[in-house]
């Protein structure tokens, strides 16, 4: 006997159109002006981060919960939808800040997933990883976000991507101009 996924299931989901207003995507790059901004690092080990410039290269802010509650609500609904629709993962929610990555010229993340293999570790496991393209893609050049094995579409202002957080995706380097996008992990107790 052969034991195969079901059919309807996803590890990318790609949303057809906008789940934010450019109006909300600048409100957004705005916001993350006013808060504490640190260099995107990796994980190292647990509980530690490492500055790698040769796997990372941006800067990060992270959106406290009370300063766009309405917004994170919205969010969990929707990936409440999206995770039963396509992927089917258990114990799925916002547990982790929202981050707004830019990335300069020359700024990039090389390949990698969102969570580690050993998750009994690492609790709350991230099983869903989303991110938003916040400005117009005609303002930077590269900075392409990009799936082992899996093509996507090229990423318009305000949609989203949806991904299993154990693929291994990077965000090509930009070439020419600032890419701004709001990134996010859903999860909870380790896979069953």
């Amino acid at each position: 006997m052969i034991i195969t996924e079901p059919k309807w299931k996803k590890l990318v989901v790609e949303t057809t159109g906008p789940i934010f207003t450019p109006q909300l995507c600048q409100e957004l790059i705005d916001l993350s002006k006013t808060l504490p901004r640190e260099k995107g690092t990796i994980a190292a080990k647990i509980e530690k981060q490492k500055l790698d410039l040769k796997i990372r290269k941006s800067t990060i802010s992270f959106i406290p919960f009370d300063k766009m509650k309405d917004v994170y609500e919205d969010i969990n609904d929707l990936i409440q939808k999206i995770n039963r629709n396509n992927f089917g993962f258990n114990n799925v929610e916002t547990n982790q800040q929202a981050q707004i990555t830019e990335y300069l010229k020359d700024d990039f993340y090389s390949w990698h997933s969102d969570t580690g293999i050993d998750m009994s570790t690492e609790p709350p496991v991230r099983k869903l990883s989303m991110t938003v393209l916040l400005n117009d893609p005609n303002e930077f050049e590269g900075g392409d976000l990009q799936f082992a094995n899996r093509d996507i579409n090229p990423m318009k202002q305000g949609h989203a991507a949806i991904f299993a957080s154990f693929l291994q995706h990077r965000v090509t380097p930009v070439t020419k101009g600032v890419r701004r996008s709001l990134v996010m992990w859903f999860g909870g107790e380790p896979f069953k």
